[in-house]
């Protein structure tokens, strides 16, 4: 009866998770709104003074937070610059990269002429609107006495503080989309390898907002490690459902390589890696950019325990069948199912408390310990990860900061530069860390 009762809590979420998305408001790129400006924005009484207000609700400093600290301000700047030309030029394209729409679409806010208005600059780059949504319809009212956040997301601003929503529009460019998408060409072009963790992306942000009472009486609570397991969640489903997807997965007779690991190509003959520990593949197949999934595992054990071996058991096949099988595309989609199952969890869930935070700790590091990072991706997203968790479990007082700091910072080091990456240093850290934080907890 308790197993009944927790798949049928499950599916209900689930339920509720997919009518949310499917409810969900436009990205900002799509919106039917128009796009103001930042012109609109950067009045000395509204968010561009020289300082912060001490008496105000909001810093009204923002433009001058986005403009000189925030690298989405030179987003499209970056189009100009010799390496975006050499790229531009390696793939043939008839257009400058700072006009040529498959650039812009990121590097801009570049909507149809018709939605700009007359304070639009494209050269602004990726600027308020692009992310809080094109003004036209909020732009008086936000600034109303009695205004609430809930009306001010019913006239079309953007709901950058829900994590699924803003994991939502940070991946439609930091990974991609069915539109727009940096592919294998464009990478081997020039274009850097895209990698992204919401709560790390979202903590090294400049700040232009103060989390305090009035923030979350508004907004509502906000918490680091569900924002990591919302976006690991939409991350690792965003990725499966790229590979199935017939015009996005494939290049020709190769799947898209961008979904895969680079590193089980791109290094030296010379170099013998020992891949041993990753028995679910073994040696000279490509192997899947499984790192969100890993990441995954640990999540769905904490917020889903019944379905945590189904998981495991999923992602076996998803592995086996990518490495040489031949129904990849249908067990990605029924992984991409599994995802959505752990995401709903995590919506529904309630705070993560400490034993979760040890827990998904620990079996992080186990999991490198057994040679799940080997990869480099994989060591990326994990490094990302315990950085999130032990930070928190410091404030929280769960962990002593002092006793993990020198490992955490050899381990941010190890993973720096991914062509002077290496699996053992790497796991004789973990082993560090993982004795550390034995040690410096507080219980």
């Amino acid at each position: 009866m308790i197993r009944l009762i927790a798949t049928l809590i499950a599916w209900i979420a689930l339920a509720i998770l997919h009518a949310a998305l499917a409810a969900a408001a436009p990205l900002p790129q799509q919106s039917p709104d128009r796009t103001l400006g930042v012109g609109d924005c950067t009045n000395s009484l509204c968010h561009g003074s020289a300082q912060q207000w001490k008496e105000s609700r909001v810093l009204q400093n923002e433009y001058l937070i986005w403009s000189r600290r925030d690298k989405h301000a030179r987003a499209y700047s970056v189009l100009l610059g010799a390496p975006a030309q050499a790229i531009a030029r390696k793939l043939g394209m008839t257009e400058a990269p700072q006009s040529a729409g498959q650039c812009l679409d990121c590097h801009a806010h570049n909507v149809p002429a018709a939605r700009r208005g007359p304070k639009f600059v494209l050269a602004d780059g990726v600027a308020c609107e692009t992310c809080h949504g094109p003004a036209q319809r909020w732009i008086t009212s936000h600034v109303e006495p009695n205004a609430t956040h809930a009306q001010n997301l019913a006239n079309g601003m953007y709901a950058t503080a829900d994590d699924v929503q803003r994991a939502r529009l940070c991946l439609s460019c930091h990974f991609g989309t069915a539109d727009k998408f940096v592919d294998h060409r464009l990478i081997a072009a020039g274009h850097p390898r895209l990698s992204f963790e919401l709560d790390t992306f979202s903590q090294i942000e400049p700040a232009h907002f103060r989390i305090d009472a009035d923030w979350m009486e508004r907004k509502g609570r906000w918490e680091s490690t569900r924002s990591w397991a919302v976006g690991q969640a939409l991350a690792a489903t965003q990725l499966l459902r790229t590979l199935a997807d017939s015009k996005r997965g494939h290049a020709g007779l190769f799947p898209e390589l961008a979904l895969f690991d680079c590193h089980a190509c791109h290094h030296l003959m010379s170099d013998k890696r020992d891949f041993h520990l990753r028995t679910d593949v073994g040696p000279g197949r490509v192997r899947l950019n499984d790192s969100s999934l890993l990441m995954l595992r640990q999540i769905a054990a904490r917020v889903d325990p019944s379905g945590a071996t189904r998981f495991d058991a999923q992602l076996d096949r998803l592995r086996r069948a990518v490495a040489g099988g031949d129904d990849a595309l249908a067990q990605a989609r029924a992984m991409a199912g599994e995802c959505d199952q752990v995401l709903a969890r995590v919506v529904a869930h309630r705070q993560f408390t400490a034993d979760d935070l040890r827990a998904m700790l620990d079996g992080l590091l186990e999991q490198g310990l057994s040679g799940q990072y080997s990869d480099y991706q994989g060591a990326e997203q994990a490094t990302m990860a315990i950085q999130s968790l032990t930070d928190l479990m410091s404030r929280l007082g769960v962990v002593r900061a002092a006793s993990v700091q020198p490992m955490m910072t050899r381990l941010l080091l190890s993973v720096a530069d991914d062509e002077t990456f290496r699996p053992q240093a790497f796991q004789a850290t973990l082993r560090e860390l993982r004795a550390a934080a034995h040690a410096g907890a507080k219980r």
